[in-house]
């Protein structure tokens, strides 16, 4: 597997540059953010620092940078995991699988229009398992009916949760939604699963663009009630 390179700086700020990727390091993980195709989409590796075992959450597009990434800094890919089913955040994902033989997870909702059958699927409250990593699987719904974020919690975590939201909710908001009804059940799921969860400290890592807090975006709530989005 090798493929363009990617360089990867320890200098993470939460804003990668399209084509570049940034490294975090938690007490007892490692998260490599990298942003891919036309659309800025963030994927995420998360890595077991005992085990060497990583999770990848959305292998959105440029098949070739992910897989070198995953060779240089993922030593067992475990599981690839797709947030939602739109097509900006799986282009790669059948061309990754295949190459490195990861089973991938998704909502049973959204799992349908995913070019690969998903080995897993995943359900409000459970949990994924990778290397000794813990993640909590919460179903988020309005942006797609099977949209699901990712929180990383425990020791390996360090002093915050590191929460993955694919397209629900973003610095300033939540994601977008088209039919009548869908602000109000993804803002609902937003306050009910995540900010009535999470401590303010909670790190978000979105879908696309940089990373914002719980702390930082509990204000504005009310604001995004009122104004429809």
């Amino acid at each position: 597997m090798t493929g363009p390179r990617t360089s990867v700086t320890d200098d993470y700020t939460g804003h990668v540059e399209p084509g570049s990727a940034a490294r975090r390091t938690l007490p007892g993980a490692t998260i490599v953010k990298a942003s891919v195709g036309p659309m800025d989409n963030n994927a995420y590796l998360i890595t077991c620092s005992h085990t060497g075992e990583t999770l990848l959450v959305d292998a959105a597009n440029d098949a070739p940078v992910l897989l070198d990434l995953v060779e240089r800094h993922a030593p067992t890919l475990a599981v690839i995991l797709t947030t939602h089913q739109h097509g900006d955040h799986w282009q790669a994902l059948a061309e990754v699988a295949t190459a490195t033989g990861a089973p991938t997870a998704a909502h049973q909702l959204d799992a349908g229009a995913l070019p690969v059958t998903p080995d897993r699927i995943l359900a409000h409250g459970d949990t994924v398992d990778v290397g000794e990593l813990t993640f909590d699987v919460v179903h988020l719904r309005g942006h797609t009916e099977g949209s699901v974020a990712l929180a990383l919690h425990g020791p390996a975590a360090g002093d915050a949760v590191h929460l993955f939201t694919g397209d629900s909710l973003f610095p300033g908001g939540i994601g977008r939604t088209a039919d009548a009804g869908d602000f109000e059940r993804l803002l609902g799921d937003v306050t009910t699963r995540v900010f009535d969860v999470y401590s303010d400290s909670t790190v978000v890592y979105p879908g696309h663009g940089d990373d914002t807090t719980l702390g930082l975006e509990r204000p504005h709530l009310d604001e995004w009630k009122q104004r429809g989005w």
